[in-house]
C-alpha cells in the first residue's frame, strides 16, 4: 500500500500514475478522501496525545498528595482524571473507526508505476523490452500442439483430471511426470547457484498473508478460500515466502535476501474460457519455482535486471525462443510497480505463451507487512520487495514439447537430460 507521506507530498504524482493505470476518474476521490481522513486521525490523535499527558502530569500530582496526607484533595485530582479518561473514550472509538476507514480506502489504490511504464489498458498496449532471441521454429501444419502430444506419448491426461479433481487440473504420468520433476530441480538448482536460498513454505496462508503482498482484498475473485478454517490456496510462492519476514525489522547486512522456492499454485481462473485457455495453457493447478528478493531501495532496480538475466538464461539453456515485453499501466497487477513478461514462442499454436513475470513492488507490500531496516545511520526504512517466476511449468511443458517435435519423438533440451535420464520422449 501507498505511504500516507507520500500520497500527502506527491499527489499529483500519484494521480499521474493511476492514470496510466486507466483507473477511472473518481479514483481521484479516493485521493481526497484519504487526505482528508488522515487530517482527522492526526485530529484526533492530537488531543488524545494532549489528554494522555494531562493524565500523566495529574497523576504525579495525585501520589505526592497522598504522600502528604491531603487526601481530599488527592481524591478530587483522581475524580478530574476520571472526568478526562471519560473524555478520552468517546474519541479513542473515533480514532480506532478513523484508522480502520483509513486503511480501507488505502488497500483501493493500487501501486504507483515506474515512470518508464506505458501507459495502457490491456495486454495490447505492452511495449516489447526485449525482441526475441533464438530462431522461431517452423514445424509445418502437420505439427501437433502439446494436448494432442500428450495423448500420443502419454505425458499427461485431462480427463482423468477432471475425473479425480475437475477441469483444470492436469495429471502427469510416466515421462511427462519425470519432465515436470526434472524443470523443478533444475530451476531451484540454478537460483541455488546464484545465492537464493531454498524455502518449502506452506501452500495455505491467513488473511494477514495475503494482504501483505497484496493479493487480498481478492479484487478479482481467482483465490480458493476455505471458509471454514479461515484460510487460502496460495496463488504463487510470492505470498507466503514474502511474508517471511512480515513485521521484521532487518539489519541493514542482511541485505539482500534472496529466496526461492517451488510450490505448487491455484487459481481459480474466473471466466477463463475458448481456444487459447486448452491443454496446459490455463489450468487451476500449475507448478512454479520463485525467486523473492528483498533490497535496499538504492539497489532493487539492479536486482531486477539481475533477475531478467537469470530467467533469459534460464529459457536460453532450455533452448526455447523467447521475448521480453514491458507491461502497460493497466495490464500491471494491483502491487507491481514496474513488470516485465517473458513470452515464449510455442511452435504449433504459431504464438506467445506467457512463463514468467519479474516485478518490483518498491515499497507496496513492505508498507503493507511492515517490513524494515535499519541504515547506517539506524534508522528505520522500508525494504524493496521483488519477486519473479523462473519458470512456471505448465506452459514451458508445453512449449518444451511443441517445439521438440520429431517424427522420431520429441527431443529433451541437453540441459535437462541429466535430470530426466532420457533424452527423447518415443
Amino acid at each position: 500500500m501507498l505511504e500516507l507521506s507520500f500520497i500527502k507530498e506527491h499527489k499529483e504524482k500519484v494521480l499521474e500514475g493511476l492514470e496510466r493505470r486507466c483507473y477511472p476518474a473518481e479514483t481521484s476521490e479516493i485521493i481526497d478522501s484519504i487526505l482528508e481522513k488522515n487530517e482527522n486521525r492526526k485530529t484526533l490523535q492530537g488531543f488524545l496525545d494532549v489528554k494522555r499527558g494531562e493524565i500523566n502530569k495529574l497523576s504525579g500530582q495525585i501520589g505526592d498528595l497522598f504522600k502528604s496526607g491531603k487526601q481530599e484533595e488527592a481524591q478530587a485530582l483522581k475524580d478530574q482524571v476520571n472526568a478526562v479518561k471519560g473524555e478520552m473514550g468517546d474519541k479513542e472509538k473515533q480514532l480506532i473507526a478513523a484508522e480502520n476507514q483509513l486503511t480501507q480506502l488505502l488497500y483501493k489504490i493500487p501501486n504507483v508505476p515506474h515512470p518508464s511504464v506505458p501507459k495502457g489498458k490491456s495486454d495490447e498496449d505492452n511495449e516489447v523490452h526485449i525482441p526475441h532471441q533464438g530462431d522461431l521454429p517452423d514445424l509445418g501444419e502437420s505439427a501437433l500442439p502439446h494436448w494432442e502430444l500428450a495423448k500420443k506419448y502419454q505425458l499427461f491426461d485431462l480427463e482423468l483430471g477432471v475425473k479425480i479433481a475437475g477441469a483444470g487440473f492436469p495429471l502427469y504420468r510416466g515421462k511427462g511426470a519425470k519432465l515436470e520433476r526434472a524443470l523443478i530441480n533444475y530451476f531451484l538448482d540454478e537460483a541455488d547457484k546464484r545465492g537464493y536460498e531454498e524455502i518449502i513454505p506452506p501452500l495455505l496462508v491467513n488473511e494477514a498473508s495475503g494482504i501483505g503482498t497484496g493479493s487480498l482484498p481478492d479484487k478479482e475473485g481467482q483465490m480458493y478460500y476455505m471458509e471454514k478454517d479461515d484460510l487460502y490456496l496460495i496463488p504463487t510462492a510470492e505470498v507466503p515466502v514474502t511474508n517471511i519476514h512480515r513485521g521484521d525489522i532487518l539489519d541493514e547486512s542482511q541485505l539482500p535476501i534472496k529466496y526461492t522456492g517451488y510450490t505448487p499454485c491455484f487459481r481459480r481462473e474466473a471466466g477463463s474460457y475458448g481456444a487459447h485457455v486448452r491443454g496446459l495453457n490455463r489450468v487451476h493447478q500449475f507448478n512454479k519455482v520463485e525467486i523473492v528478493r528483498f533490497e535496499k531501495p538504492e539497489n532493487s532496480y539492479a536486482a531486477l535486471e539481475e533477475m531478467l538475466k537469470h530467467v533469459s538464461d534460464l529459457l536460453t539453456a532450455l533452448e526455447l525462443p523467447f521475448r521480453v515485453l514491458r507491461l502497460c499501466g493497466g495490464d500491471l497487477t494491483f502491487a507491481s510497480a514496474l513488470t516485465y513478461d517473458f513470452e515464449v514462442y510455442s511452435a504449433a499454436q504459431k504464438r506467445w505463451l506467457e512463463v514468467s513475470s519479474v516485478s518490483n513492488f518498491e515499497t507496496f507490500q513492505s508498507n503493507r507487512m511492515k517490513t524494515r531496516y535499519k541504515d547506517s545511520n539506524k534508522k528505520k526504512q522500508l525494504v524493496h520487495t521483488l519477486n519473479g517466476s523462473a519458470l512456471a511449468l505448465a506452459r514451458i511443458v508445453a512449449c518444451i514439447l511443441e517445439n521438440n517435435q520429431t517424427t522420431n519423438g520429441i527431443k529433451i533440451p541437453v540441459v535437462l537430460q541429466p535430470y530426466t535420464k532420457f533424452e527423447v520422449i518415443s
